[in-house]
């Protein structure tokens, strides 16, 4: 009697720690935030303020290369887009970016039994000009930088470098293949270079076998002589390697045009919703303004500048009094310098500004899936627990490892935790740098996802703080 006694004792015993510890697990989720969520959701999916907001920059301002016109347009846009929503404070933040304008020479070809086959061609970003009639010489195709310093000076000198790596499909997360290819366009040019090549082209960095040739940015070294550099369409780069295999001793011909000009001033844009609590405590949140200068930047990144602005415009619509600072950033130059989010780190620096918070949408307008995040271990458990808030449809990770380009110099000068807001993203580098990125490619629903998800996640950090 006294062991069946003891047995019921220990399995309450048992259950109520059981029990108890789930609890602990499991976080006590507040009806009120779950109700100012779900309202965001609600009121971006109907109202669509970011879908129209992304039109009216893509087709009323349209590229805006760094330096550029457009540029200039957009931050005045910007500006002007937060004035009039009424945000306490909007102003511009001054910061001097690289100017290269393209020109209208671009072209590609070779000669296969006599007759002429043209290849797609578009000048990297901050490419040089060749002559009017080109550069024709003899191609050597690699795979890698490492491959250019096998061949060597002797194989290299007088030649064109073709450099043909391909995104690998096996990975899920296309990313990774951008990341392992990315070497050919940005330092592709450098290593020809410096064996002797008098030009190099690059396989597009492209998910798919199309033949829309992708630009982006690239570098060149004071050491070497500087040498024009394009990247060819995915279907030219095959064309081009098949023809080499049957004659090792092709030629193409390469007509590009790019020109530098002085440092052009310009601005980040900011706009503000003044903290009730702790005013001085500033939570960042931006996209880049600037964009490539063959299509609209809609997805890249005129959806993180729209998410911004419309993120901040959910809490004033809710009549949302946020206890911290709310900053909405339009950040310029990511493309080719980050000097937007170089000079906003140093002037947070200067002006001793506390920075509890920064996030940043540059992953395009898809499906929001998660954030990643950048931060200690005890905060990344922290915001886990608030997952409970998303639907799973939309929000259903916070991953180790996370922010942003422009949002990176504020984290390594402080250590300010930062998010960066991740996508259903398989279908981001078939557009990706190319003319296809236009407002036609924006779906209303996703876009609006990505603004109410950072809205979310900003209030999350408002209310609970990390």
């Amino acid at each position: 009697m006294k062991n069946n006694k003891l047995k019921l004792t220990l399995n309450i015993i048992l259950f109520f720690a059981f029990v108890f510890g789930c609890s602990q697990t499991k976080p006590i989720l507040s009806t009120e935030t779950s109700n100012i969520i779900n309202t965001f959701y609600g009121d971006a999916l109907e109202y669509k303020e970011s879908y129209g907001l992304l039109k009216d920059l893509t087709k009323n301002v349209g590229q805006r290369l760094s330096g550029s016109l457009g540029a200039e347009n957009a931050v005045l846009w910007s500006k002007t887009i937060m004035e009039n929503y009424g945000f306490d404070n909007v102003y511009l933040q001054e910061v001097m970016v690289p100017h290269w304008e393209r020109g209208d020479l671009e072209e590609c070809f070779f000669y296969s039994n006599s007759k002429r086959v043209d290849l797609k061609i578009l000048g990297a970003g901050g490419t040089i000009s060749t002559a009017k009639e080109g550069v024709t010489a003899e191609v050597v195709e690699v795979s890698s930088l490492e491959d250019v310093e096998k061949l060597g000076k002797k194989t290299i000198s007088g030649k064109i470098v073709f450099y043909n790596k391909g995104f690998n499909p096996r990975y899920i997360n296309q990313g990774a293949s951008y990341g392992q290819t990315g070497f050919q366009r940005r330092l592709g040019a450098i290593k020809a270079a410096e064996y002797g090549a008098v030009a190099s082209v690059f396989r597009s960095l492209s998910s798919i076998e199309d033949d829309v040739p992708h630009t982006g940015g690239m570098s060149y070294s004071n050491k070497f002589d500087s040498i024009p550099h394009g990247a060819l369409g995915v279907l030219s780069s095959i064309k081009l390697s098949e023809e080499l295999k049957k004659n090792p001793k092709t030629k193409i011909t390469v007509k590009l045009s790019g020109k530098w000009f002085p440092d052009a001033l310009s601005h980040n844009v900011i706009g503000e919703i003044i903290g009730s609590v702790n005013p001085k405590n500033i939570i960042t949140v931006g996209g880049h303004l600037d964009s490539w200068d063959v299509g609209e930047g809609a997805h890249d990144d005129g959806a993180g500048c729209v998410h911004a602005i419309g993120a901040l415009r959910l809490f004033q619509q809710q009549k949302i009094k946020p206890k911290n600072t709310l900053r909405a950033v339009m950040f310029m130059n990511e493309e080719n310098g980050l000097r937007g989010g170089v000079e906003y780190a140093a002037v947070a620096k200067k002006l001793n500004e506390i920075h509890i918070a920064a996030i940043e949408s540059d992953a395009s307008a898809y499906v929001p899936r998660g954030f990643g995040f950048s931060g200690n271990e005890k905060q990344l458990n922290k915001i886990q627990g608030w997952l409970g808030y998303f639907n799973k449809n939309t929000i259903s990770y916070f991953s180790k490892g996370g922010g942003g380009a422009d949002i990176g110099p504020l984290h390594r000068s402080f250590g300010t935790p930062v998010f960066g807001l991740s996508v259903d993203g398989q279908k981001y580098f078939e557009m990706h740098h190319t003319q296809k990125d236009v407002f036609e490619l924006i779906n209303a629903r996703e876009l609006e996802l990505g603004t109410a998800s950072i809205a979310s996640l900003i209030y999350l950090i408002d209310t609970y703080d990390l």
